[in-house]
């Protein structure tokens, strides 16, 4: 596996992964309702290459293949964290996440939550956001 900077001609590829791993690793943990407003599949893909051009993003590639990416603002939130789901307890997200090691702050999900407990990282709070109408659990947590 090895980490390079994200390109543009990324994009379509990350927000596919983006997708299918919301629904398929993230199922264990939230609804099929949950998972559809979470991740619909009508990614803008200008704002999200805006996004990841914005920030410092690192792409995994294995295979051939794109298998993980993740994205972390200047104030040190880390926005994105995404693994493939053939990938997943790889050491992907590790990868990433020791490649970014300035993130102090993030919104993980039920699912990412136990990850980033073991890195040390501690909840601030529980909470509910909305999207699409749709009430998702998620944990403010730091590093």
């Amino acid at each position: 596996m090895t980490l390079r900077l994200y390109r543009s001609e990324d994009c379509p590829a990350l927000a596919a992964l983006f997708y299918d791993t919301v629904h398929t690793v993230n199922a264990r943990d939230y609804t099929p309702e949950q998972l559809d407003a979470w991740a619909d599949g009508q990614v803008d893909l200008a704002a999200w290459d805006a996004s990841f051009l914005a920030h410092t993003t690192l792409v995994a590639e294995a295979e051939g293949s794109i298998v993980g990416f993740a994205d972390l603002a200047d104030d040190g939130y880390l926005d994105r964290l995404y693994v493939h789901k053939d990938w997943q307890g790889r050491g992907v997200a590790t990868a990433l996440c020791d490649a970014l090691p300035e993130a102090q702050l993030t919104h993980a999900s039920l699912t990412a939550r136990p990850f980033f407990e073991q890195r040390g990282w501690r909840v601030v709070k529980e909470q509910q956001v909305e999207r699409r109408g749709v009430l998702l659990t998620n944990f403010v947590m730091k590093r």
